[in-house]
């Protein structure tokens, strides 16, 4: 039984979006903080609190929220037994740097025990500083200090974080082009994105050709590229459009790597904690990585905590060698062990499969749309990819018309994909079959309405 709020809000929106008081916030917002702010942007609103699966404005509109912090949120907002948790932690112990303490060994077990049974026994844990990207930074220093090797290989559409070395391994240019002098090494191979084949081929006559050039271009003594220190890959890009890696191509990767003795970086950042309906995605594609990244969920509540879990065979820092002030969140360690609890007790990841399995068919009536080139993903992570019928270019300009109209209607998503043409789908883990029905709904009226506005 997955966890339900008392309280049954319901999505409601009066007036045009932004209201008058999520305009003044907006607004001092624009005067006094970064131009590199983004989601306020497509979505105009001030946000004064949140439950479950619901956030309110400063104006009292409600919506359901398919972002949830961008998949933090795994458990929902506010969920009682985090906050209390949480709150319960702040009275004992705040910080604690990488001194050990209770709530850190709790969290560390909680985290282990997670791993399929073959890993735990092996595997190391490092804690970062608290963003995803920091705990990237980590992994591509953990694995240049254990190979010696200094060249890396990511994947095309691949998204890694907006720091400096995990920008280089990030496949969106636009992000990269104002930043110059970046980290050198880095070698970009096409990923299984069958919509839209970058070595333009079908899926049903080719034999995963993208992974193909990897393993030639590696294996080639002359091939150009040495062997790289690490190979990076999301099982399923988030941010370049909610593309479930094909399971040809992660297991050639997977045995290629292990071949060549290069260590494989799984980036669960978006992925983990159950996103996809098991703990981590790689598990759906039954192989086992050398090292995983994982961030954004791992308390349960926003919490920011970032680790990476690895094999041991690569532990040869030394100490000091990947440091973090903020590393050591004693209230993100006790919310996030509170969280695999309430994952086990509730069937969180039953639930994920199941409200997945409603997503694919409530909304799988899209394929076949016009304006549809694909609807996919897995667990309770989705994407619409939208593109013209005329030409089948991205259609970014109607993806944010669907995008405003749902959140006129009381739905929250994001845009993703290449030239933003993707509407994102990310919900609360908890999320129920009635919010998830309302949400279809509101998504199919918002596709329907944008294609009759044309």
């Amino acid at each position: 039984m997955t966890y339900t709020h008392t309280a049954k809000p319901a999505p409601r929106v009066d007036g045009d979006l932004p209201g008058p008081r999520s305009a003044e916030f907006l607004e001092h917002q624009r005067q006094w903080e970064s131009s590199a702010r983004a989601y306020p942007r497509n979505l105009p609103i001030a946000i004064a609190g949140g439950e479950g699966s619901y956030i309110r404005d400063m104006d009292g509109n409600v919506f359901i929220d398919f972002l949830a912090g961008a998949g933090v949120l795994s458990l929902g907002h506010n969920h009682p037994e985090l906050v209390q948790a949480a709150s319960e932690q702040l009275s004992v112990l705040t910080h604690g740097l990488d001194f050990p303490t209770p709530a850190k060994r709790e969290f560390v077990d909680a985290q282990l025990s997670m791993l399929p049974p073959g890993m735990r026994s092996r595997m190391r844990m490092h804690f970062c500083g608290p963003g995803g990207a920091n705990a990237v930074d980590a992994a591509i220093k953990l694995c240049k200090t254990a190979t010696g090797r200094g060249d890396l290989v990511s994947f095309q559409g691949g998204f890694h974080g907006s720091s400096h070395a995990a920008m280089a391994l990030t496949g969106l240019v636009s992000q990269k082009r104002p930043i110059t002098n970046g980290v050198p090494g880095v070698h970009f191979f096409p990923y299984s994105y069958c919509a839209r084949c970058p070595v333009g081929l079908s899926r049903e006559t080719c034999e995963t050709n993208c992974v193909g050039l990897l393993e030639r271009s590696l294996r080639d003594p002359n091939g150009g590229i040495p062997l790289p220190a690490a190979v990076i890959l999301e099982m399923v890009q988030g941010e370049g459009g909610v593309i479930p890696a094909d399971r040809d191509f992660v297991r050639r990767v997977r045995e290629l790597t292990a071949e060549l003795d290069i260590p494989l970086v799984v980036d669960e950042v978006q992925t983990g904690c159950g996103r996809t309906g098991t703990w981590f995605a790689f598990e759906h594609y039954d192989i086992e990585p050398d090292v995983i990244v994982a961030s954004k969920a791992l308390s349960g509540m926003g919490l920011p905590v970032a680790v990476i879990l690895y094999d041991e065979r690569l532990d040869g820092w030394a100490p000091g060698a990947h440091t973090g002030t903020f590393r050591g969140n004693q209230a993100a360690f006790a919310a996030g062990t509170a969280a695999v609890h309430i994952v086990r007790r509730d069937d969180v990841l039953g639930n994920v499969r199941d409200r997945g399995r409603q997503l694919e068919r409530r909304l799988g009536v899209l394929r076949g749309h016009p304006w549809v080139r694909e609807f996919r993903g897995l667990g309770l992570m989705w994407g619409i990819e939208l593109a013209d019928p005329r030409d089948g270019r991205p259609a970014s300009g109607f993806a944010r018309a669907v995008q405003a109209h749902a959140l006129r209607q009381g739905l929250i998503v994001e845009l993703g994909g290449r030239d933003d043409s993707v509407i994102r789908l990310m919900p609360p883990l908890t999320v129920n079959e009635e919010e998830v029905e309302l949400a279809c709904v509101i998504l199919l009226d918002a596709v329907e309405h944008c294609v009759s506005a044309r």
